[in-house]
């Protein structure tokens, strides 16, 4: 009876953890469109990016050096790589430039794509299932995220930073079927801290700018950096990494549905924006189908 008991116990622990690290994520990475947006005032897309991780890589660096974590095996190695490369630096260089033409709303719109493009490759390579009530609930979302898009002044408009920013969902999904296998033998926050330096290193050519265009840069130009290093970097990646260790990959990526109307509400306290009537309606809808997604889970 007590292990039974201790089994219940754990699974709910493991939910409550899981729980709390969907939140931090959302969030954290909710927070980054404001965050982005007020950087790029001072920075540089390439150069802003490269000092957000170099501020997350230096804590993250003395927590591998601390900790000494397993190291990977061989066949593990490109998996590693694979964080750095692609879910940080070519992420993070897509995204920042996208946003340079790309607003807000329809950023999230377009990056709200990845958890579509996850539940396949998750079915298709995992084996994951995803019954069709979930499909209605991925969709109720993708609906919801689309309307806040259009409830926008400018609307959705396919250009070049269109592209951009769909690259960058593209890259998160992929990163997300690539680095699920590493969590039943690494400890997720190892695999988070390596994503950080790993990443860092890739984005280090564009430092040297980045810390000349710090030298000018005004105080909400500097606190948008170091928010972004230590909020939507360090602390919203290593809950992402923790969330994905819990849960199927298909079922973890359903909850970043839930960034935009965040994003949204975070983005009239920061920035001021205020958001349209769609913008309400889209953002009850992409949690609502969050809602379904779960239902019975």
């Amino acid at each position: 009876m007590n292990s039974v008991a201790d089994t219940q116990d754990s699974r709910r622990a493991m939910d409550a953890a899981a729980g709390i690290a969907v939140a931090v994520t959302v969030v954290g990475w909710a927070s980054a469109f404001p965050a982005i947006r007020a950087g790029l005032e001072a920075f540089g897309p390439l150069e802003l990016g490269a000092l957000r991780f170099a501020i997350a890589a230096v804590p993250a660096a003395l927590y591998l050096a601390i900790t000494r974590p397993t190291f990977p095996k061989p066949s593990e190695l490109w998996r590693f790589a694979f964080g750095g490369i692609v879910f940080v630096a070519l992420y993070t260089a897509m995204l920042n430039v996208g946003e340079q033409t790309v607003s807000a709303g329809a950023a999230s719109f377009i990056i709200n794509v990845s958890p579509i493009f996850t539940a396949i490759m998750a079915m298709m390579i995992l084996g994951e299932r995803f019954s069709v009530v979930a499909w209605g609930g991925t969709f109720l979302s993708f609906a919801g995220i689309g309307i806040i898009a259009i409830g926008e002044s400018n609307g959705l408009q396919f250009n070049t930073g269109t592209l951009l920013v769909l690259g960058a969902a593209l890259c998160s999904a992929t990163n997300t079927i690539v680095q699920k296998p590493l969590f039943s033998h690494h400890n997720p926050l190892g695999v988070a801290a390596w994503n950080m330096v790993l990443g860092a290193l890739c984005l280090l050519p564009f430092l040297p700018n980045g810390v000349a265009e710090m030298q000018v840069a005004d105080t909400a130009g500097l606190g948008a950096v170091i928010y972004l290093g230590i909020v939507p970097s360090l602390i919203a990646y290593a809950a992402w990494a923790i969330a994905l260790s819990r849960l199927p990959a298909a079922r973890a990526t359903n909850f970043l549905y839930c960034v935009s109307p965040v994003a949204t509400l975070i983005g009239f306290f920061w920035l001021g924006e205020v958001p349209t009537l769609l913008g309400i309606i889209g953002g009850v809808l992409a949690l609502g189908g969050v809602a379904v997604v779960n239902l019975k889970r």
